[in-house]
């Protein structure tokens, strides 16, 4: 099986366009590779399954330990030739900033995995070794198999692998040169969505043929060829109990599949619907799931729905459990404003006026610590969430405390009741199973009393 992770030296080198045109290259190889991401990630998960038009799994060693992020990369990998997992940051850049635990490297170490080294070819030459040699000789395994020099013309490629390769004994496969046609854009939270650019396979494949053209792939996948993942122990399907409303539309975007699976495999029938198109909540549901997403770029359309801000309304306050994290917070909320500073009504259900700061208000993980029992949280549990957002709320809430890691800095917010979770910070469900497994039984016993199921 072909396994590897792409790593570099920093964010902005390139690693998520490399590993789409590699998924792509694989593709046509009939190797169906699948995908994964380190870290909390939403929107590059987006672009691998732009790429493959299969699901792709984040990997993150501080919202899972090891042996389960084991076990998810195990089931993911199950009748698949290749395995493409895209690091996050640079490559030993983990906890705080300050720490290689849920780095990239850590996933490797974990998974035991070699790594492909995007490196960017520029401001710099001969130089490029020193940097690689640093990544290299960081840590005892650096795992580092193979370079791919990214932005790199084929001219300046063939001048310098040979000395890279002389001055730090990684093979260089060749190079990903600079194309102006296939550059995506970012906003505050990453880049656009894939679901934002009308072109956007042609585009990959565009990057693919080029990375085929300059890259040695009879190298790079003699490199890379290894033994397939451990098969996990077989699960019996779990019999019906609840069925959760879960919003996915251009508004709402930001849900792990992985969460989703945890869901599932306890016994949810998820569907899907869209507070921005439909009329209404689906029937017979027992529970109710607003992930994170864009709101704020949809405020005027979420508004105008207003048949779905009054079902959406009456229904959590009437007591249908609900998990409802940062973009889902917000649309809870009484007003939300567009990047205009335009407000609009949103459900109502809780108190404040949402707006943009201008900057980062909150970033990266922390621990949320529960003081007392609610749908989720029993007094005294700390369970690790994320939390990325450049909107902030006038009524954040004081129902949690939130740690951050490798500090003594720590914060309050949220709402958290006997039927409803809602807060910025992102629960991470395949991490902490406990939460998957009570939010099912909230909603199963919901539609046993409303007689749903």
């Amino acid at each position: 099986m072909i396994r590897l992770l792409i790593s570099a030296p920093a964010s902005g080198s390139g690693k998520t366009m490399v590993t789409c045109a590699l998924l792509k290259a694989l593709s046509r190889r009939a190797l169906a590779p699948c995908a994964f991401k380190c870290g909390p990630d939403y929107i590059d998960p987006m672009f691998h399954r732009a790429a493959l038009g299969v699901e792709s799994y984040n990997l993150d060693l501080f919202l899972s330990d090891e042996a389960q992020v084991r076990a998810l990369f195990q089931r993911a990998c199950q009748n698949h030739g290749a395995a493409v997992i895209e690091g996050a940051m640079g490559y030993y850049d983990g906890l705080g900033g300050v720490s290689a635990r849920a780095s990239a490297w850590h996933v490797a170490e974990t998974l035991d995995v070699p790594v492909l080294l995007v490196l960017p070819a520029k401001g710099a030459s001969l130089t490029l070794a020193a940097t690689v040699r640093g990544l290299r000789d960081f840590r005892e395994r650096s795992r580092l198999a193979a370079i791919v020099l990214n932005a790199c013309s084929p001219a300046l490629c063939a001048a310098l692998a040979p000395a890279l390769e002389r001055e730090t004994g990684i093979p260089v496969l060749g190079c990903l040169p600079r194309l102006n046609d296939v550059r995506v854009e970012s906003r505050h939270l990453g880049l656009l969505t894939a679901r934002e650019i009308d072109d956007l396979d042609a585009r990959l494949t565009a990057l693919s043929e080029a990375f085929e053209a300059h890259v040695d792939m009879a190298r790079l996948l003699r490199i890379f060829d290894g033994p397939s993942p451990a098969a996990p122990v077989p699960e019996a399907p779990a019999p019906l109990r609840c069925r959760i409303a879960v919003a996915r539309d251009e508004a709402f975007c930001f849900a792990y599949a992985e969460t989703l699976d945890a869901l599932t495999r306890r016994g949810a029938e998820l569907v899907l619907f869209s507070p921005l198109h439909d009329a209404g909540l689906p029937a017979g549901i027992g529970g109710l799931y607003l992930p994170g997403g864009y709101p704020e770029l949809y405020a005027r359309a979420l508004s105008e729905n207003e048949a779905m801000r009054s079902a959406v309304r009456d229904a959590v306050r009437g007591g249908l459990p609900t998990v409802a994290e940062c973009g889902g917070f917000l649309y809870l909320g009484e007003t939300l404003s567009d990047g205009a500073g335009v407000l609009y009504p949103m459900a109502g259900v809780l108190p404040g006026c949402a707006s943009d700061t201008g900057k980062l208000v909150r970033f990266g993980y922390a621990t949320l610590c529960a003081e007392r029992d609610s749908l989720l949280f029993r007094a005294g549990e700390q369970f690790p969430v994320h939390e990325f957002h450049h909107w902030d709320t006038t009524q954040n809430g004081d129902a949690l405390r939130f740690e951050k890691p490798l500090s003594s800095r720590s914060s309050r917010g949220g709402y958290a009741t006997a039927t409803l979770y809602a807060a910025f910070p992102h629960l991470y469900f395949a991490g902490s199973p406990i939460l998957a497994e009570r939010f099912v039984a909230a909603a199963e016993e919901y539609g046993v009393q409303y007689g749903i199921m």
